[in-house]
């Protein structure tokens, strides 16, 4: 049985999720390379849709993201993939341990609204 790659043109959506304390880190994308070069070298490979190539997470920075395991859902098309963060332990761009920092509320119009309200509190590894 294989990851079904083929219900979003050739990728997955991988979740990121700390091994130690389950806190979700982040959502990036996975093709076949990325998965196996995932699986083959222990750190966590992405496929960037915007610059359309392979990623390794943490490259420049220092940040990787060391596997733990990997799984993938019920419906085969998406990964879980467990790390232990290596680095200063900011994962996200933005500086941040976690990309799912910023809170969401139903707005005037009752659509999804991403408010001003504090930040989602980070989990301390």
């Amino acid at each position: 049985m294989e990851i079904d790659f083929e219900k979003m043109q050739g990728l997955a959506p991988a979740i990121v999720q700390d091994a130690a304390t389950g806190e979700v880190l982040m959502l990036g994308f996975m093709n076949r390379e990325s998965l196996q070069l995932t699986l083959n070298t222990g750190y966590v490979t992405f496929y960037s849709r915007t610059r359309q190539k392979l990623w390794m997470k943490g490259e420049t920075s220092g940040n990787r993201l060391k596997l733990i395991s990997a799984a993938t859902d019920c419906d085969n098309d998406s990964v879980l993939v467990r790390v232990k963060v290596e680095g200063d332990g900011l994962v996200c761009h933005e500086g941040t341990r976690s990309c799912f920092t910023k809170p969401l509320a139903a707005g005037a119009n009752g659509a999804a609204s991403i408010t001003d309200a504090k930040p989602v509190p980070e989990v301390k590894a």
